[in-house]
């Protein structure tokens, strides 16, 4: 088989899909890579209360046991505050004057934060006996009620710190309380479980009336300009207007949905919502998931907001920053839609909480922005430098998989709903569906796109089929007009490749061959256009979940859920490699650092990376804590983007240059400190030389500089100088090196003198206000005493040898006979 890569006059730039110079071999490239997480993008809302502060900048929000402060300009948290107990948020209020927050958990306890500083300035007992369901301020922001689930109303004052009132009569759950706008009638509104509005008198302290309209739980009070009106709404699908002089209702409205929040609109002409009279109108958010405006004197609908692309998303929160001119509502699957209030027109998007991230893809010619793919029928688009949200709908079920053509521009998803979706981002970053094709059977689980020009994307689905799908001439057309609808896609060819589901599909660099990989445990190499079947690469011990075509070399790489990733040739269909480190499967895999590394993720929530010419995982990033989904690597191979189903999206940046160059300049400072280390042994400054070894954080450089000092003449008197003159911190690191130094018998010399000098010259209430003095005590004595006891030994042995000596009785040598001269 004749397989060739593109050269480089056929590839339009570098990257991961375009840059397919083949080299002859897996081992070449530049530096290996090193990642470190740049930005983490967590949840920032699980559902609850969402208030705004009066200058619309802020978003208060709870997630789980934190209250998120979330900055409307840049989309950041710049606070999560969290009580001691670290139990759940049960409500919370921001004051109208915008400088207290109080928060109540379920351990019955409230809290009082000085928000912009993160601090809790007051904290005491609810005296509730179950926990704090709701809770307002009055407009003073000096009295906050609070209703809880035991039935109770109680009254604090937040300045002089007690409790000023306690109301009882409501059954079951308080879960609404408001106080009247006007702080003279010091009148307090609250609804229970049982469907009526209470209305409590401070002053008397009393229930001044109760009454009764709704037959579901009311979600919302808000009063009119002069307070003689109350706007109430319910989830038994109706508003009803009260006048608060007679306590009884004057006109009940019909929304036909059950509504969680209304606002009662400043009585002035609004032509862009329809309000052309100065009568009373409010607004409504409810499950259908629309806002409408209603004229409260005919109850006649006004204004309806457009029914968005794909499936309905309900209502759940609804606030009105008047001063501010912005309105903040809240969708069932957590976003947070922010539109300027005399338009209705959407200003910002924030995604609260994504659930289970399944892919995401970095976008843009200069991956500017990512596409995230959550459950979720919508996708998420986010520019990276502000950190704008873009929701996009046109899938009417879950998002499986996306993919992005060469440029940058255009992106493809797939999804549950058997359909798949091309969208185009224009140059101000704004992305829209451009077209639309369905044909296959059952969930479509996996796409790619072509990699040489934007011509064709393949798909991959349950029904055990791959369809081509060729791009129209008309998508690429610069004169596309964007709102004229997207376009129909036609599938050129349909083949039915596996038995078992198909996880993956990759189209090769040269956009001549098509991988795929399934749970029948087999990869399968396909030629295109026609999808004819190549080869089979068969060895993993169970299904597979990725395949990738290497950029550089004829070599294909596969993810199984056997905890594998293994190497093919595609001459032969041969395993080449086989790389073994995950504990769990293998969920996605790509080439990096020009095909010489690769970069996995797993079920186990980690993330390798390997070299693939000795087989070794040079590093792990365990940053994720469930199952990472999504992996994607920027053109450059500089950044890295993860997602998993912890609800996380993890953006990777390459530090290889970085470390290189922290790792040189350590070893440049260590080069001339230990010459600055040489030259004062050799100056015999001894003081400096032994603050220097210990700030090095040295034993064995440390015990050098002492063997040093012991060489000299004078070594007992300039030992003790040396060591007398050093800081306490300098005394507390030698006497820790003097436990390592006394383990072993050729230095224990070297330690004991250093005990010494210690245990001679400091008073014993100093040693032992040393930071672990008694475990290095502990670590002391039993080698001390072994040393004592082998020094004792040598010494009864060399006693002894000089007794004998001593006493022995060595025989008289013979004296030789002595020659006269004369017989010379």
């Amino acid at each position: 088989m004749e397989v060739r890569w593109p050269g480089p006059a056929e590839r339009a730039g570098p990257g991961p899909a375009g840059d397919c110079r083949n080299d002859g071999g897996l081992g070449r490239g530049r530096n290996e890579l090193g990642y470190a997480v740049e930005r983490k993008m967590e949840p920032f809302y699980k559902g609850g209360k969402v208030q705004l502060d009066q200058t619309g900048q802020h978003v208060f929000c709870v997630c789980g046991t934190k209250v998120n402060v979330l900055d409307v300009a840049s989309g950041a948290v710049l606070r999560s505050l969290e009580q001691e107990d670290q139990e759940d948020i049960t409500a919370f209020e921001l004051s109208p004057d915008d400088q207290v927050l109080v928060t109540a958990t379920r351990a019955l306890l409230l809290a009082q934060w000085a928000w912009r500083e993160g601090s809790i300035t007051r904290l005491w007992k609810a005296i509730h006996t179950a926990p704090v369901a709701t809770m307002a301020f009055d407009p003073t922001s000096t009295l906050l009620a609070t209703g809880g689930c035991d039935g109770a109303v109680r009254v604090w004052d937040i300045v002089r710190h007690y409790g000023t009132h306690h109301f009882r009569g409501s059954p079951g759950v308080v879960h609404l309380v408001t106080f009247h706008p006007d702080p003279a009638r010091l009148l307090l509104f609250s609804s229970a479980a049982d469907a009526t509005i209470r209305m409590w008198s401070l002053q008397d302290q009393s229930c001044l009336a109760v009454m009764t309209a709704h037959y579901s739980a009311v979600t919302s009070l808000t009063f009119s300009a002069d307070g003689h009106t109350m706007l109430s709404s319910g989830r038994d699908k109706i508003c009803v207007i009260w006048d608060l002089q007679s306590h009884q209702a004057t006109r009940t409205v019909p929304v036909f949905e059950s509504v969680e929040a209304a606002v009662l609109l400043p009585e002035e002409l609004v032509p862009k919502l329809d309000v052309k009279s100065k009568g009373l109108h409010f607004l409504t958010a409810g499950d259908q998931g629309l806002l409408r405006v209603w004229e409260a004197a005919s109850g006649q609908c006004v204004y309806a907001q457009p029914q968005p692309p794909g499936p309905r998303q309900g209502l759940t929160h609804c606030t009105l920053a008047q001063s501010a001119g912005l309105l903040l509502s809240v969708t069932t699957d957590h976003n947070l839609l922010l539109y300027e209030a005399r338009s209705l027109q959407l200003q910002k998007q924030f995604a609260g909480y994504s659930e289970e991230v399944l892919d995401v893809r970095f976008l843009g010619p200069e991956d500017s922005h990512i596409v995230v793919a959550s459950n979720s029928p919508s996708l998420k688009v986010f520019e990276l430098q502000t950190m704008t949200c873009q929701i996009l709908h046109g899938h009417t079920d879950i998002v499986l998989a996306l993919d992005v053509f060469r440029k940058g521009r255009l992106f493809a998803s797939c999804a549950k709903d058997q359909s798949i979706c091309i969208w185009r981002m224009n140059k101000a970053g704004r992305v829209a569906c451009v077209a639309q094709g369905s044909g296959h059977t059952h969930s479509v689980g996996t796409i790619c796109c072509s990699r040489l020009k934007e011509t064709f994307l393949v798909t991959g689905s349950q029904d055990c089929t791959v369809k081509l799908w060729p791009i129209p001439e008309a998508l690429l057309s610069k004169g596309t007009a964007p709102d004229s609808g997207p376009i129909l896609l036609q599938a050129q060819a349909t083949q039915r490749c596996h038995d078992k589901d198909i996880n993956s599909v990759a189209v090769a660099p040269n956009d001549k061959l098509l991988a795929t990989g399934s749970q029948d445990r087999t990869a399968k190499l396909w030629a295109l256009p026609h999808c004819q079947l190549l080869g089979i690469f068969s060895g993993h011990r169970r299904g597979l979940w990725c395949v990738q075509f290497s950029p550089m070399d004829q070599v294909l790489a596969t993810a199984s859920a056997d905890g594998t990733i293994k190497l093919w040739a595609l001459q032969d269909f041969s395993c080449l490699k086989t790389f073994e480190g995950h504990d769990a499967s293998v969920l996605k895999v790509v080439f990096v650092s020009r095909g010489t590394q690769l970069l996995s993720s797993g079920s186990d929530g980690l993330v390798k990376l390997w070299t693939i010419k000795n087989n070794e995982c040079v590093k792990t990033l365990d940053a994720h804590e469930d199952k990472v989904w999504g992996l994607h690597c920027s053109r450059l191979d500089d950044r890295a983007l993860t997602g998993a189903s912890d609800s996380c999206v993890i953006l990777w940046k390459d530090v290889t240059e970085e470390e290189q160059s922290e790792e040189q300049a350590r070893r440049e400072e260590e080069v001339v400190k230990q010459q600055e280390l040489d030259n004062l042994l050799y100056e015999k400054r001894y003081l400096r030389a032994l603050g220097l070894a210990i700030s090095l954080d040295r034993p064995h450089t440390v015990l050098t500089v002492i063997q040093a000092i012991r060489r000299d003449p004078e070594a007992c008197k300039k030992l003790g100088a040396t060591v007398l003159r050093l800081r306490r911190d300098q005394k507390e690191a030698l006497l820790r090196f003097c436990v390592t130094w006394n383990t072993n018998s050729r230095h224990c010399h070297e330690a004991q003198a250093v005990l010494g000098v210690l245990l001679r010259h400091e008073a014993p209430e100093e040693l032992l206000a040393y930071p672990g003095v008694q475990a290095s005590l502990e670590a002391l004595l039993p080698y001390t005493e072994r040393h004592f006891q082998r020094l004792s030994r040598t010494l009864q042995a060399a006693t002894f040898l000089d007794f004998l000596w001593h006493n022995m009785k060595l025989p008289t040598l013979p004296t030789a006979p002595s020659v006269a001269p004369s017989a010379l």
